[in-house]
């Protein structure tokens, strides 16, 4: 490993040397290409370095403690002791660092919550869903476009398809495709009976222009008047766009904007984000499977994570992690429950490379 990232130190210090040349400064293309390939590499080299700085202060130590007297041996073989521990530390960091990193992680992602079994109270709760997200979303920063947002009489919502833009919001929210279900009394139950209903949460990376082309002769464009509330929210006008691609069979449908261009524009971006999510799967030989795990079925018994209002409990089940602040969990403090995830997930990878 460490003869890996020698060489990886010395390509930093090259990359270091062309950024310095005046003749790449004034290519501003290569510049910037260079300037990004450095700092992708600038974390692992720091660590590396510091691993190396506290490996030779650990050597100098037990070096020196050998010839001393019997006090002075014991301060160095315990500064020598606390470096060895601080070296594992390191090294650690250092595998972590050199995983394989997702290319997808630094992309937007298209956000699907649909209801489940449940009824009006599984669309009620996609719809809390819905603000979590977008809570989330707005601590973040990151941008929130919506496509669809189907609701339902009572405030909730079907259906929601949302594009979620900004650096790193793949890999902020992809542990949360799954079945979420929800505990509670709903209000309408007049019993104080509680009742069990899910949601299925699914999210896509984004897909970039040159990973999906789209021939137009297989997509059918219709269009129709978006459906509404009623009254001034009514649009009177076929602006909604309906696509659906002959080949995979995936429809999706637009209808957040007046502009019946715009619509076409957010369609065509979650039409791409799909059709990557499945050809990105068909490669990996695993098409059924992922779908299952992103999306499932809705039904009670699968599921990841359970919200049990009358415990104030938000339990993840794929890692065991119950938090008790269910009011802010549903306002977007996601941060613990997703770090806990990554770390987890980061784990097992570790944990696979080292037996391989």
């Amino acid at each position: 490993m460490l003869k890996r990232i020698e060489e990886i130190a010395a390509h930093y210090d090259a990359l270091c040397n062309s950024l310095s040349d005046p003749a790449v400064y004034s290519d501003a293309e290569r510049f910037k290409k260079l300037s990004k390939e450095r700092a992708e590499l600038e974390e692992i080299v720091s660590v590396y370095r510091a691993y190396r700085k506290g490996e030779a202060e650990m050597n100098a130590a037990l070096e020196e403690a050998a010839g001393e007297s019997e006090e002075m041996k014991e301060l160095l073989l315990e500064e020598a002791s606390s470096l060895k521990d601080r070296l594992r530390a390191l090294e650690k960091e250092l595998k972590t660092l050199l995983l394989p990193k997702d290319k997808n992680d630094e992309r937007g992602c298209t956000l699907e919550i649909r209801a489940g079994a449940g009824g009006e109270e599984a669309a009620l709760f996609a719809y809390e869903l819905y603000r979590m997200y977008l809570g989330f979303s707005e601590k973040h920063r990151l941008s929130w476009e919506v496509v669809s947002l189907n609701e339902t009489e009572l405030g909730g919502v079907k259906e929601a398809v949302v594009l979620v833009g900004g650096k790193d919001a793949y890999k902020r929210l992809k542990y949360e495709s799954g079945v979420h279900r929800v505990q509670r009394v709903p209000e309408t139950e007049s019993q104080g009976r509680i009742h069990t209903s899910t949601c299925t949460v699914a999210v896509l990376p984004e897909a970039e222009e040159v990973e999906v082309e789209i021939d137009e002769k297989d997509v059918r464009v219709d269009l129709y008047r978006s459906s509404g509330a009623g009254g001034q929210k009514v649009n009177k006008t076929e602006t909604a766009i309906r696509l659906t691609h002959f080949p995979t069979g995936i429809v999706v449908t637009c209808q957040d904007e007046r502009s019946q261009l715009k619509n076409k524009e957010k369609a065509f971006r979650v039409l791409k984000s799909r059709l990557y999510d499945l050809y990105r799967s068909r490669a990996a030989g695993e098409e059924a499977a992922n779908r299952k795990s992103l999306v499932g079925t809705g039904d009670r018994s699968e599921r990841i994570r359970t919200y049990n209002f009358p415990q104030s409990r938000i339990t993840d089940h794929r890692i065991g992690l119950s938090l008790h602040d269910m009011e802010g969990f549903l306002s977007g403090d996601l941060d613990e429950m997703i770090d806990a995830l990554a770390r987890a997930d980061t784990e097992r990878k570790l944990a696979s490379s080292d037996e391989a």
